[in-house]
């Protein structure tokens, strides 16, 4: 047999439950229908087969989601913390338990390729151990002695946070806002995306078998403009963290803001990766396609602009079209792929738009540029070249396997050119001059940048973006930042002169 149809086998017998009961929400510990009784399907992106069925929550179901976790929160919150990091850990080691359904069902369900799917369900389990081993400390603050005051200062928990995760990396996405949220003494209320609810499913029940108290954390499956709204605007819910497209930020924004909602927004990104004529040109070669090839290229760090300097632009672009003509496009979880079907066809749609309008703007087609296959959500790795920055191609994420080449001449219009877009998420770059490369980087516009590497994620460090790209950090402590209030108490440390008024 086969490793794809061993792949498959065993991918079946993990789908034999869901087919059978659906995935339902998950409210105060107990699987629950949606209260209205309606469900909507999840298809594979491979072949458009039905996986199961998913519960259609709406305002009802995220109002008793809402309520459960308020309830649930003084408890939580009250908990010493080394038992919800205690709890924490058990649910990494769930994880661990079940990475292979895991990684499986996320192919599956999203058309992700195993080669990049097989650890996600470790870098997830890495996230809870992470913000595990930190809930002990989450509430430390500072001693700031005054003449007349000792000042201290604590954080306390905000109470129930709305999690809204997207479809691309679902799983390790949502372990990511998640864990942090707990970790702080949070309970959360969380709708996935409902292009790819399946793994979200699996990690609920990983949690509540690990020990989880009822209520902390629970999960509603559902559309945006139903449950997801719902969820912005319900007034028990203290925060919302969300990634996702920008527009949908701005519009989760505005139905906050009536209830005062703190929000987290990780959002697009049109990510230059620049390479200038001094730099290690094999690795920036092998960096710049993972960085926007890799996870069919549904990621918001994506490496989608090529800023190539014009002295090695010819043979640099020669080298990138016979890769990218060689890259292996085939089922998720045939090991040897390295790229899947896109999640959807509403999706498919849009990003193969982007073809005629890359030739209407004058653009060449280098590589791809078509639909791979008759069956599934197939696209070929492309590459547009003769790019200049103000076309449609540059400016709008596109947020598939396309990338766009353009020229630059020196570094002040590579500077120039990175920078003129909406975004502001990542940037690349490339080059051996360590004062270029501190010049430069100082000047980016970007919340995260690397120089001589990919996107190689470190936990403790920030990890969000400027502009349209987003609001606020995860990671390290800045996670807490967010899911965490400061307070500051004064303590009198003798009889210091307070003005009396009408004595």
């Amino acid at each position: 047999m086969s490793d794809l149809a061993a792949n498959l086998a065993t991918l079946d017998a993990l789908l034999d439950k869901h087919r059978a009961s659906g995935i339902t929400n998950l409210i105060n510990g107990e699987a629950r229908p949606a209260a209205s009784g309606q469900t909507f399907e999840t298809t594979s992106p491979v072949d458009e087969s039905v996986i199961c069925t998913v519960a259609r929550g709406d305002a009802t179901d995220i109002d008793v989601a809402a309520q459960a976790a308020k309830a649930a929160f003084p408890a939580w919150r009250d908990m010493p913390a080394t038992e919800r990091k205690a709890i924490l850990h058990r649910i990494a080691d769930g994880i661990v338990a079940r990475a292979e359904e895991i990684a499986l069902c996320e192919c599956w369900d999203t058309g992700q390729a195993l080669r990049f799917m097989s650890k996600a369900a470790l870098r997830g389990a890495d996230n809870f151990r992470f913000f595990a081993d930190r809930a002990p400390s989450a509430r430390d603050g500072q001693m700031l002695p005054s003449p007349t005051l000792m000042n201290v200062t604590t954080r306390v928990p905000l109470g129930p946070i709305g999690v809204i995760t997207p479809w691309n990396t679902p799983f390790m996405l949502s372990t990511w806002k998640i864990a942090p949220a707990l970790a702080a003494g949070c309970t959360v209320v969380h709708k996935p995306a409902e292009f790819s609810p399946l793994t979200a499913r699996i990690l609920a029940e990983i949690a509540h078998d690990a020990g989880l108290p009822p209520g902390v954390w629970n999960l509603v499956n559902g559309l945006g403009e139903e449950a997801g709204r719902a969820l912005t605007e319900h007034p028990d819910i203290k925060a919302i963290a969300f990634v996702g497209e920008s527009k949908t930020g701005s519009m989760i924004m505005a139905q906050g803001a009536p209830t005062l909602k703190r929000v987290h927004f990780e959002l697009g990104g049109k990510n230059p990766v620049v390479v200038f004529d001094d730099a290690d040109l094999d690795r920036a070669l092998d960096a710049a396609i993972f960085m926007i090839y890799s996870l069919n290229g549904e990621r918001c760090t994506s490496s989608s602009r090529l800023l190539i300097h014009q002295d090695i632009a010819e043979d640099f672009e020669a080298r990138l079209i016979e890769r990218v003509n060689n890259i292996q496009v085939g089922h998720p979880l045939d090991p040897s792929t390295e790229i899947g079907p896109l999640i959807h066809k509403v999706h498919f749609d849009k990003v193969t738009s982007y073809f005629d309008i890359a030739r209407k703007d004058g653009a060449t087609i280098a590589a791809g540029g078509a639909r791979h296959g008759d069956t599934g959500w197939f696209v070929r790795p492309t590459l547009f070249t003769g790019a200049t920055n103000d076309m449609t191609i540059a400016q709008e994420e596109i947020f598939g396997p396309v990338l766009t080449a353009i020229r630059f001449t020196d570094e002040a219009e590579a500077l120039s050119i990175a920078n003129d877009t909406q975004y502001g998420l990542t940037a690349y770059v490339w080059t051996n001059d360590v004062t270029r490369a501190m010049r430069f980087t100082t000047q980016l516009e970007a919340g995260m940048i690397w120089v001589n590497s990919e996107n190689v994620r470190h936990l403790p460090t920030p990890f969000g973006g400027v502009k349209a790209s987003g609001i606020g950090r995860d990671g390290g402590d800045w996670s807490f930042e967010f899911y965490m209030e400061q307070k500051h108490i004064g303590f009198a440390t003798g009889h210091h002169k307070i003005p009396r008024l009408g004595a």
